[in-house]
């Protein structure tokens, strides 16, 4: 028996996401450090997800390497892959059964259509400019090829595309940079869900993990403000309440660029080799705002 009044709002539930496809660098840092004072703040714990789908780019050694240079930076962590808990398990290879069900609920209310075409082939049929990083808008080749996610499969291999509400407006306010407005059609186009390599695409995997994890407040990089008004569109289809959000400035380096896992110099692995403590580097942080 839940004895949570009704009117209660759900307990803090934060987490932490990082992707082994490298070693953590200073800005994965000041993002997880900002999620970890929060969920402190609001009396909560940390989850700890080990984002582990892309097997192209992910290594194992780089696993154990994030769980010990998050340890040696100080975060703490009440459920993850190596203490379990209650919504195991927490690395993504391992949750493939909720995606399935994700992709299957969004195939039966016709919110995707599989698409055929090639990477090469939407960068040639593109001609409206994207943010450095962002895909490009999906010109919509397929659309009208397959109108039913029940169509007639193809034969070739394809992805799934969420087909967005062209010239709906998705706004949501943000923990950190206020109010925010995209236009899907404009701002972002159809995205993938799935990929024709069979395996979910971040957009469907985070926000499967997230509603079945019940995270109450998501907090990342800038980068992904975009992202969240995708996400609001598959969490809206799944018929799931979207958590609160709070996008953190990205760090940058002395030329102005974001930081990025290719920066070897300042991943926490480097830096502790050089005698940095956890406490220098966060006295630091300020002179990459």
């Amino acid at each position: 028996m839940n004895s949570q009044p009704a009117n209660a709002s759900p307990k803090y539930r934060g987490r932490l996401a990082p992707s082994p496809t490298g070693h953590l660098h200073l800005g994965h840092a000041r993002t997880f450090w900002t999620a970890q004072v929060r969920a402190r703040a609001n009396g909560s714990e940390l989850i700890l997800r080990n984002e582990d789908l892309d097997s192209t780019r992910f290594k194992m050694e780089f696993v154990d390497a994030m769980l010990e240079d998050l340890r040696w930076f100080g975060f703490e962590w009440s459920e993850g892959p190596d203490v379990g808990g209650k919504f195991a398990p927490y690395n993504q290879s391992e949750r493939m059964v909720f995606y399935r069900a994700a992709l299957e609920k969004l195939r039966a209310g016709n919110f995707i259509y599989p698409c055929t075409c090639s990477r090469k082939d939407i960068q040639q049929a593109v001609t409206a400019p994207h943010a450095e990083g962002d895909e490009p808008i999906y010109p919509g080749t397929c659309r009208t090829k397959f109108p039913s996610a029940n169509s007639q499969l193809p034969s070739a291999k394809f992805n799934w595309r969420f087909r967005v509400p062209d010239g709906e407006t998705v706004s949501f306010t943000d923990g950190n940079c206020g109010e925010q407005k995209f236009v899907a059609g404009k701002d972002f186009g159809d995205f993938i869900v799935w990929r024709h390599d069979d395996v979910p695409a971040y957009q469907l995997a985070c926000v499967a993990d997230d509603a079945a994890m019940q995270i109450t407040e998501v907090v990342r990089g800038a980068d992904l403000l975009v992202s969240t008004a995708r996400q609001i569109l598959i969490y809206r289809a799944l018929g799931l309440p979207p958590p609160k959000f709070f996008h953190c400035a990205l760090m940058l380096d002395e030329k102005g660029e974001r930081l990025a896992k290719r920066h070897a110099a300042l991943s926490l692995r480097k830096l502790r080799e050089l005698g940095e403590t956890p406490e220098s580097l966060r006295q630091k942080w300020q002179k990459f705002l």
